[in-house]
């Protein structure tokens, strides 16, 4: 009894569950389980299919190009496989497969194989590709003046912290540069935005710059779309450069590289290492000139350590490495940033917001901003949307943060004063002797009390100093 309900349920759990495609074949390639999501995939019944051959399900694949006929014949298993096949309805698709043979003892009984649907994802990533090669081309022959090229500047890097200051300065040093670089830093820093600028000041600023996510696609077909295809090179397979050919000249931008599978990374450094890349299932190579620019959101020498970054790709690719800081570790840019999203929301909302009340920039200033600057800027956006004032207040930020006003409010004052009470007495006291030692010059005071001018100007508002 027990044995028939685990069965039942191991069954419904295959059928209605899990959102992959899967059949089961016997030795001699008949169906002998097909779940609901392999029959949606393929347009057929699965009464149709219980029964029949393989083949005749998949009438466009052959003994020599299906994964299931191979893994009985061999009893190997085949991972990760992409394939694409028209099915019995006659519309094409494309699935990434793992095929695994059913053994009784040294003997293949039949084989099992999961299907991952990726008609969709495949159909737009080559979409792109192929508009991004068309793009570039025309632009060879003069057709077009309007090439897309990386969006951002330096001037785009709003910061004034040491940190920032320090960063934009070597970043603009490895701009004249060709060799690799890295950047890392938490998910919402900017790290794309530091990668476009170094591109715009480099001398490949008008040459085809080039962004991949490798964590958005599946193995195989960012193999493909980086590398290019031949025509038969696997099943469905048409004839197509890759980005590495497309960004001849110009830069590669592989966002979130940790995210490659290690023996993705193995081509990638040949690749890199020797400047000579081929197309799946091609017996020549071409040369490119790309200069590789990477990004992680995971400290590299973690993932070095852990085996996700393979260590001799990190070293190649390393050459120059740049850190992105948190919010959190450059608190003197948080008024400058927040100005600038006031100003960029009040243009799109058609708003005339002058600023955050003096609470909320107490707030702004001390709150961790565990989601960095995207987290700020979506805030901003966010009670931009509800003020009816001029002033943002903390009734129009995110609930999770006004519950956080409440977390860190201060307590009630005992015996003495509070020391946050203390400490603005202090800071109001300093900055005026800074002021009347300078004769009324921001910068000079600034200078004396070893902050930056625009915190200085920050704090002088909110103490309505003169």
């Amino acid at each position: 009894m027990i044995h028939s309900l685990f069965k039942e349920n191991i069954v419904d759990v295959l059928d209605n569950i899990i959102d992959e495609g899967i059949h089961m074949v016997d030795s001699s390639g008949v169906i002998v389980y097909y779940n609901k999501f392999a029959a949606a995939l393929d347009n057929v019944n699965p009464e149709e299919a219980l029964g029949r051959h393989i083949l005749e399900i998949y009438p466009s694949l052959t003994e020599e190009t299906s994964t299931i006929i191979k893994v009985i014949k061999t009893g190997k298993p085949i991972i990760n496989n992409q394939q694409t096949f028209k099915n019995y309805k006659g519309l094409g698709i494309t699935t990434i497969n793992s095929t695994i043979p059913i053994k009784s003892g040294k003997k293949v009984i039949g084989a099992i194989e999961i299907s991952k649907d990726i008609t969709e994802v495949k159909k737009l990533s080559e979409r792109v590709v192929d508009l991004q090669a068309e793009l570039y081309s025309d632009n060879i022959r003069g057709k077009r003046k309007d090439q897309s090229r990386a969006i951002y500047t330096f001037a785009d890097i709003i910061g004034i912290s040491e940190k920032m200051l320090k960063l934009k300065k070597n970043a603009l040093a490895a701009s004249d540069s060709p060799s690799p670089v890295l950047v890392y830093g938490e998910t919402g820093t900017g790290k794309e935005l530091l990668i476009h600028a170094i591109h715009n000041a480099s001398p490949r600023r008008n040459k085809p710059f080039i962004a991949q996510n490798c964590a958005a696609l599946p193995e195989s077909l960012l193999e493909s779309i980086l590398f290019g295809t031949v025509r038969g090179s696997f099943t469905g397979a048409e004839t197509r450069p890759g980005l590495f050919e497309i960004a001849d000249g110009g830069t590669l931008f592989l966002d979130e590289i940790n995210s490659m599978s290690l023996q993705l990374q193995a081509k990638l450094l040949r690749v890199i290492q020797d400047g000579e890349v081929r197309r799946i299932g091609d017996t020549k190579t071409t040369h490119v000139d790309v200069r590789i620019m990477t990004a992680t959101n995971v400290d590299p020498i973690t993932a070095v350590r852990e085996k996700v970054i393979r260590d001799d790709l990190f070293y190649r690719i390393s050459v120059i490495s740049l850190k992105m800081p948190e919010l959190k570790e450059r608190r003197d840019d948080i008024p400058e940033l927040m100005a600038h999203f006031i100003k960029k929301y009040s243009s799109m909302l058609k708003k005339n917001i002058k600023g955050v009340s003096a609470e909320v920039m107490d707030f702004f200033m001390t709150y961790s901003w565990p989601g960095n600057i995207r987290e700020l800027e979506h805030t901003i956006e966010g009670a931009m949307n509800i003020t009816e004032g001029q002033y943002i207040t903390k009734n129009q930020l995110p609930y999770y943060l006004q519950e956080n006003f409440k977390d860190t409010a201060e307590p009630g004052p005992i015996d003495s004063k509070p020391l946050k009470d203390a400490l603005m007495e202090l800071e109001k006291r300093l900055i005026q002797e800074a002021l009347r030692n300078s004769g009324g010059n921001i910068t000079k005071s600034a200078e004396i009390l070893d902050i930056p001018r625009q915190t200085l100007q920050y704090k002088i508002g909110k103490y309505k100093l003169t």
